[in-house]
């Protein structure tokens, strides 16, 4: 116990290893299969991986027991090997380790129990805190140097496994805990009320693990070494948030991203300092060769307070298509419309077909051309949970109050949904009910304001909290072939100053002339754009289909070869109008951020074919 807590006072932080799960799959393990019981059955598959970590230059592994208590080995019919599973655990460990010749801290690692504890569910406080000592007496017995209780989601919970770890006077005990999308526990704790409660319970390390990437571990560290400075700190971020891809779940943070990260971490307070899903032995390399090339750090300065801790700037937007973005990814965005009554199978299939094809992200309309639909937000809960598949929510100004946009905002980010597009919407005159209120209190850029500018501060329009800040990450439109490019300016300019983070565009078929305007308004603002473009791409699909929209959708124009080519293509127009679409987007790649596809008469497999075209 003395020894390790004194060496986390050392002027370099220890570094743990990495993800297990990770690379036990990529090893061809299911994640229907349990883990832990590979202690028994393939204990080599398990040492390599402990093996490859202490090579990196991991000074702590942790067991391969992150499962092994008595609810989770139960699903599996092995509550009966429970104390053979934890032992083999550490025995595994250990071997390595002395293989190594190193010296290597080998922590019990401590999961959830994956049941609800009272008062949120059935298991009483007591009997959860039996099951953790079941694990935890298994794990001490066979030899762990601490014990860590990590990826934890409820803090009563969390407090019973200290309490049955505390039990244990010489082992060191770590309690970290994980966090959703707006920086809170699952049961809604935020970071400074963790930090006091684990400190409290007799944490000897607190932290955080799994949630995020680094960007988001290092924005909690920092609010809970505000909250409690005296403590001392564990990060363990994931390689950011996971893409399902071809069936497999992929990371995107590389190596280098965690080298850059391991400093910050340490310059933030962090003791120990390692991965979690999705990172690998190269991961833990990169941060071991960064800390190992920097002899000392000066901590940030940390201001102690009781008050309840807030982000004074914007939380930095967790969703997918803000990091693939950032990452400079070129994004391919398809829209979809609301269903007009309740089915929405066909919805499902098309969004998978989209999945499938290499789609980024769903954009998903609000009663388009004011026709009665389904809720859009309805429709992007459905599509997050059934398809996997990120969406960008449609939200139009008009027809909503500001008591209505604000309640439909929160609703919006209850349900997961982080992208939000503000537009105007289509007037009711238009639609199937004329004489219904069409009203507003904000224009789009008003609306970007009172998110960008209050929500994402934690504040309502009238300056009121909300508990937490959202972190919504908001478009707003753009035409790039205006007939007025002066008045597109300024309202380009309105809209950047209210704190637009990506532009979603009008539909194009003239490269050049868009990226013309862009150039005008670089030369007219003094710099060039620098938020993210997706460029509105739809495809032709018939001579009439482009006939209507060079002569009645304003702001639409199509070239006169364009036209031509439709024309001359005859039967065979819809296959013309995706190639123009694939040789479109080819231009675009060498000055857009990604394209925005409109299927036409939900034509969702051509867009899937353009997609497949000119994704690599």
């Amino acid at each position: 116990m003395t020894d390790f807590l004194s060496l986390l006072q050392s002027s370099t932080p220890l570094l743990a290893d990495g993800a297990m799960g990770t690379l036990l799959h990529a090893r061809g393990v299911e994640h229907t299969h349990c883990f832990d019981e590979l202690n028994l059955t393939d204990p080599a598959k398990v040492a390599e991986i402990h093996r490859q970590y202490i090579a990196a230059g991991a000074q702590i592994i942790l067991t391969n027991t992150f499962g092994a208590n008595r609810y989770k080995l139960h699903k599996h019919g092995l509550e009966g090997k429970l104390t053979e599973i934890n032992r083999t655990g550490v025995e595994i460990a250990r071997r390595a380790v002395a293989e190594s010749g190193k010296a290597v801290w080998v922590a019990g690692d401590v999961g959830p129990l994956g049941v609800r504890i009272a008062p949120y569910g059935r298991v009483q406080p007591l009997e959860a805190r039996e099951a953790f000592l079941e694990q935890v007496r298994a794990l001490a017995a066979a030899g762990v140097d601490l014990l860590v209780i990590e990826t934890m989601t409820d803090l009563y919970e969390t407090v019973e496994a200290i309490a049955a770890a505390k039990t244990f006077e010489n082992l060191p005990v770590v309690a970290t805990m994980t966090f959703t999308r707006d920086d809170r526990t699952l049961l809604g704790d935020d970071p400074a009320k963790v930090a006091s409660t684990l400190t409290q319970a007799g944490a000897d390390v607190i932290g955080v693990n799994c949630s995020g990437g680094p960007a988001q571990l290092l924005r909690i560290l920092r609010q809970m070494r505000r909250a409690a400075p005296e403590a001392r700190f564990w990060v363990k971020p994931n390689a950011g948030w996971p893409e399902h891809v071809g069936g497999r779940v992929m990371y995107a943070a590389a190596p280098e991203y965690f080298r850059d990260y391991a400093l910050e971490f340490w310059k933030a307070g962090a003791s120990v300092i390692g991965g979690c899903c999705g990172t690998t032995p190269e991961h833990i390399a990169a941060m071991r060769k960064s800390l190992d090339a920097t002899p000392a750090m000066t901590l940030e300065p940390v201001s102690i307070t009781t008050a309840p801790l807030t982000e004074t700037e914007p939380a930095e937007s967790p969703s997918e298509l803000a990091q693939k973005l950032a990452a400079g990814k070129f994004i391919f965005a398809v829209e979809m419309d609301p269903p007009r009554g309740l089915a929405t199978q066909k919805l499902v299939a098309a969004a998978s077909l989209l999945k499938e094809s290499g789609a980024d992200v769903i954009d998903v309309a609000d009663s388009p051309m004011a026709r009665m639909r389904m809720s859009a937000w309805a429709v992007c809960d459905v599509i997050q949970r059934q398809v996997g598949m990120e969406t960008t929510l449609h939200f139009p100004t008009r027809g909503r109050n500001l008591l209505r946009v604000q309640g439909d905002l929160l609703a919006a980010h209850a349900l997961g949904i982080r992208n939000v597009f503000v537009v105007m919407g289509d007037p009711t005159s238009i639609g199937d009910y004329p004489e219904a209120a069409d009203n507003y209190d904000l224009v789009p850029s008003g609306l970007v304001k009172l998110i960008k500018q209050g929500f994402n501060l934690g504040l309502d329009h009238s300056g009121t909290s909300i508990g937490q800040p959202t972190s919504f990450f908001v478009g707003s439109a753009l035409n790039l072939c205006p007939p007025d490019p002066e008045s597109e300016i300024k309202n380009l300019k309105r809209k950047l100053k209210a704190g637009a983070d990506f532009f979603l565009t009008q539909p194009i078929y003239d490269s050049e002339k868009a990226k013309a305007f862009l150039e005008r308004f670089a030369e007219a603002n003094g710099a060039p754009l620098d938020k993210p473009v997706l460029v509105g791409i739809l495809p032709l699909v018939s001579v009439r289909h482009a006939n209507f929209l060079q002569n009645e959708v304003p702001g639409i124009v199509i070239p006169d070869e364009t036209m031509q080519r439709i024309q001359q293509a005859g039967e065979t127009a819809s296959r013309e109008g995706v190639q123009i679409a694939i040789e479109l987007i080819e231009q675009i790649k060498s000055w857009g951020q990604g394209v925005y596809l409109m299927p036409q008469f939900h034509r969702y497999d051509l867009v899937a074919e353009i997609i497949e075209a000119t994704k690599g």
